[in-house]
């Protein structure tokens, strides 16, 4: 294969290569046969339809490749270069192969330093085994049969990075058909001196720097969201509190490939009794700001909780707190308890969306949404709504990043997710992956998801064993007392206690009574509750302000009830009830088998 010919195909040699005959043709025309005729003594007369002889008169001219006096404003032209040379100095690797087969017609320098020289003629598979380990031979294929060119982006070569045969290179190679010239004569002289055969010039450019710099930016975009989720993680529970009648597990999916954490949380907070409160919630926006409010209004509502207030009676006061804190920046939140004694879950919304309640039977249900507008806003006055909860009930809380999509109203995201919260059955973390499966969560999710799943299982077998109740009203009088101390024996009795518990449960129970009777009003009650893990005892009255401890002076005959309650127990504590009234309780943690 005639490499030269076959740059003669190339745009302005093919003009220069037809212009030589025509000069010559010129040049015989104009010296007549016979005796030699006089020199001109002027300029040569142009000869019509033929190239000017300049090139030969002006030697000058002639080196410049265009007929035209060259000085010194003069360029060179390009069909003064040769395209061996150009191509023999282009830091690229350069292939040129032609038929079927893709025989070698040229290999630049750069290709014989990556991959070594190689013969001209020789077929790609047998001499360009790296162009079949690239891929590249069914590119080659497609682009002869097709006539356009392919191109593949950054591929990997062994030791190809330059001059550095230790690191690997990255290439992007481009297949463009072009027409390769065979080398003879051509047997018709009228036609071309050659024939052209199709073939593919491989072209390689060297993108290795930019292969890597786009690594390290995506090994430090990777390092930045890691930092960014665990900082997001850190601010929400690392282990959540499992109560000892429900069973909970949640999940967080951050959202979105960039490195700015999200603002959505959730919290399990057990309150004592029995009783537990659930929240979720979600700071609108990315980033540190967001995460920052975020943060500090999961630990508001933890030591709100505390003060064992009502659901809206918490969103009232994180309200107050979340102007405070930043009052551009929108949050919602649900915060809901759920009392094992009533078989209901009681809650308030502000601005969030409404909680799903499943029952045993697989029904799904809507919480009626006595909601508020987000929190922050300020001038509302929050309401609590509830919901029943009993044995073999579930419900989920989730933020919008669930159920809410660019393409849909908000309303289809949570019909399809009532729709998989009925047939979601197992555990509550079980039930956590089969939701973010069903509404279509993967790594990828443009928003950040929170689910918090509870479970309030049915007891049977030994489990139903662990687990009693037992109540008693309580009237005035002086059998009051003596009747409320053999009620709590008798039924401590009964569940098996040890001595020891049995008598610090009958303390602790005939002080409570006590103090109901001196400072509270009827309705009263006592009641008595065993799990798994604790005794609980508490009473009730009509009266709803609530006791505090306090320091009895050594000739005080009264006041030492409470005392004496905080020091047995394992805790204490106290909360007004709904309707008016107040509870006083204490546990006893059990001991582990």
């Amino acid at each position: 294969m005639n490499f030269t010919r076959w740059s003669a195909r190339l745009p302005g040699t093919q003009r220069r290569s037809a212009a030589r005959p025509d000069r010559a043709a010129a040049a015989s025309a104009a010296v007549p046969s016979g005796p030699a005729a006089p020199a001109p003594s002027g300029p040569p007369a142009a000869v019509p339809g033929a190239v000017p002889a300049a090139r030969a008169e002006h030697p000058d001219s002639e080196a410049a490749g265009d007929g035209l006096p060259a000085g010194p404003c003069r360029a060179p032209s390009v069909d003064a270069l040769s395209v061996h040379d150009i191509l023999g100095k282009v830091p690229a690797l350069v292939a040129v192969v032609y038929g079927p087969e893709h025989r070698i017609a040229y290999v630049n320098g750069a290709y014989a330093t990556v991959f070594g020289p190689r013969p001209p003629g020789a077929t790609a598979r047998e001499a360009l085994p790296e162009l079949d380990a690239l891929g590249l031979l069914p590119l080659m294929d497609q682009v002869l049969r097709s006539g356009r060119p392919r191109t593949v982006k950054a591929r990997r070569v062994p030791g190809g990075a330059g001059a550095d045969q230790s690191r690997d290179g990255y290439y992007t190679f481009t297949c463009t058909p072009i027409e390769v010239a065979a080398s003879g004569p051509a047997p018709d002289p009228e036609v071309a001196c050659v024939a052209p055969h199709k073939g593919v010039l491989v072209f390689g450019a060297d993108v290795t720097d930019q292969v890597e710099s786009t690594e390290r930016l995506r090994a430090s975009e990777a390092r930045q969201r890691a930092a960014a989720v665990t900082l997001q993680r850190s601010l929400l529970p690392q282990e959540l509190e499992q109560p000892d009648d429900l069973r909970v597990a949640a999940t967080y999916q951050p959202g979105g490939t960039d490195a700015a954490v999200g603002g959505d949380w959730y919290d399990v907070i057990t309150l004592g009794a029995g009783r537990t409160a659930l929240v979720i919630g979600d700071v609108m926006g990315r980033g540190v700001r967001a995460a920052a409010v975020m943060g500090q209004l999961r630990t508001a509502v933890r030591a709100y909780a505390r003060l064992d207030l009502p659901p809206h009676e918490v969103l009232q006061l994180l309200d107050g707190l979340a102007a405070e804190i930043d009052a551009s920046q929108i949050a919602t939140c649900v915060y809901a308890v759920h009392d094992p004694n009533e078989g209901r879950l009681v809650y308030a919304s502000a601005g969030h969306l409404p909680i799903l309640v499943r029952d045993a039977d697989g029904t799904v249900l809507r919480a009626a949404e006595p909601t508020g507008p987000p929190l922050g806003t300020g001038g509302w006055l929050h309401t609590s709504g509830s919901v029943p909860l009993g044995p073999g009930s579930s419900a989920v809380l989730y933020t919008d990043g669930l159920v809410e999509r660019r393409d849909k109203d908000i309303d289809h995201g949570v019909e399809a997710l009532e729709r998989a919260f009925a047939g979601a059955t197992g555990a509550p973390d079980i039930v956590c992956d089969r939701l973010l499966r069903a509404l279509g969560i993967t790594t990828d999710h443009d928003d950040d998801v929170a689910v918090l799943v509870l479970q309030h299982p049915a007891r049977t077998g030994h489990d139903a064993e662990l687990f009693h109740n037992a109540a008693l009203e309580l009237h005035g009088g002086t059998e009051a007392a003596p009747r409320a101390r053999a009620f709590a024996s008798g039924v401590l009795a009964s569940w098996r206690f040890s001595p020891e518990l049995h008598d610090l449960g009958v303390l602790a129970a005939s002080e409570l009574v006590a103090n109901s009777f001196q400072h509270g009003t009827p309705p009263m009650r006592l009641r008595l509750r065993r799990t798994d893990r604790r005794l609980i005892i508490e009473v009730t009255d009509g009266d709803d302000h609530l006791p505090r401890r306090r320091r009895a002076e050594p000739a005080d005959e009264a006041g030492r009830g409470i005392s004496i309650v905080a020091t047995i127990a394992s805790a204490w504590g106290s909360r007004r009830t709904p309707g008016g009234g107040k509870a006083v309780w204490c546990e006893f943690a059990l001991p582990r088998e």
